[in-house]
């Protein structure tokens, strides 16, 4: 059962929260479309359903809606930022945008953060870079749910990687997808509706396979993409890792099973290596590589060509990455977002909770 709500609704109420919390409100206009943007690009997972979880940050004084981000370390093509603690869905647009800025003076800018929280949809933030006529790539890692393969042992984040590529007359590529079988966020919406997880995406913690939505909260795990080794667990393990390491170790953030843990009530990891959650940030200009035109012209026939593919059953069309969620985009415009009721009636608390009215 859902109830819908337009985007503006959704996107006023969100703003209000942080407002409340202490952001300003560039911050929380800021906060409110990247949050909200994953709920109209049918992520409900990480859309306004992990804003209670925000707020039990911000109360357990994990978050600090006042931050002071800043850039720590820096060179023409590349800049470390410390995130002061601060919204991930804040943090995150500033150092994309210093990665920007750093590929419009110098062809490429990579931005690695530290002492950040969660960020929303990775897609988010690599898609900025878009309207310049770049590529943007965005990662993070994240609070460990994985085992990697062969383990019984939760050492991983779900750690998605985006990239965005700009076409001229097509729509642009968004490749946006973590790299476990599936995020956490989507056992939460299983557990909201009562129903099982499919095979492959969780383990029990024996480290046997399981369909149980709630097997994380029985000291379970995730799976590495792939689901086993036979599948090629191992490779989404490898491209976990690689996540970790680009946005935690290089940046000075936690990383690994010291990564901060999103639920408030889970106790920090002892003797953390570094600073809050990491993030990765890359801004390519297509001109440093060959002309914008002519590169958006080939992604245009790279696009319609895939698109024409030869689909194996002929009511399901073949599908470029970043086709499903712009599709879902214009339907919630349009009609609005659809918001299961579990999550209505927390926003519901939420809004009681600080004398706003969903």
């Amino acid at each position: 059962m859902t109830q819908t709500f337009s985007y503006t609704r959704v996107y006023q109420f969100v703003h209000s929260i942080f407002i409340i919390m202490g952001c300003s409100k560039e911050h929380a206009d800021v906060a409110a479309k990247v949050l909200v943007s994953a709920d109209v690009r049918g992520v409900d997972s990480h859309g306004v359903a992990r804003l209670s979880g925000y707020i039990r940050l911000w109360e357990s004084g994990r978050i600090n809606a006042t931050s002071n981000f800043e850039i720590v370390h820096q060179t023409p093509s590349t800049a470390v930022i410390d995130g002061d603690a601060g919204l991930g869905l804040v943090v995150a647009p500033f150092a994309m945008q210093v990665a920007i800025d750093k590929a419009q003076q110098v062809g490429t800018g990579w931005v690695s953060v530290k002492n950040s929280n969660h960020f929303g949809i990775a897609g988010y933030h690599a898609m900025m870079a878009l309207e310049h006529d770049m590529i943007g790539i965005a990662m993070t890692n994240a609070s460990a749910l994985v085992a990697p393969t062969f383990s019984k042992e939760r050492m991983l984040g779900t750690n998605p990687i985006a990239v965005a590529i700009p076409a001229g007359s097509q729509p642009p590529f968004v490749a946006d997808f973590a790299t476990t079988t599936a995020a956490n966020g989507k056992l939460e919406i299983l557990q909201r509706k009562n129903e099982d997880a499919p095979t492959g995406w969780v383990q029990d913690k024996d480290g046997q396979p399981s369909t149980n939505a709630n097997e994380l909260k029985n000291g379970g795990a995730l799976l590495p993409l792939g689901g086993d080794r036979d599948h090629g667990s191992h490779k989404g393990y490898a491209l976990g890792s690689i996540v970790d390491i680009f946005s935690a170790v290089l940046s000075g953030a936690s990383y690994g099973p010291w990564a901060p843990p999103f639920p408030a009530y889970v106790p920090m990891p002892e003797n953390m290596p570094g600073e809050g959650l990491g993030h990765f940030f890359g801004a390519m200009r297509i001109d440093a590589f060959r002309p914008a035109d002519e590169f958006k012209r080939h992604m245009d026939q790279w696009i319609t060509r895939f698109k024409e593919a030869k689909p194996i059953d002929e009511n399901q069309k073949v599908m470029v990455p970043g086709d499903p969620e712009r599709e879902m985009e214009a339907i919630r415009m349009k009609e609005g977002i659809p918001v299961v009721k579990a999550v209505v009636n927390d926003l519901q608390k939420l809004g009681e909770k600080f004398g706003i009215q969903l």
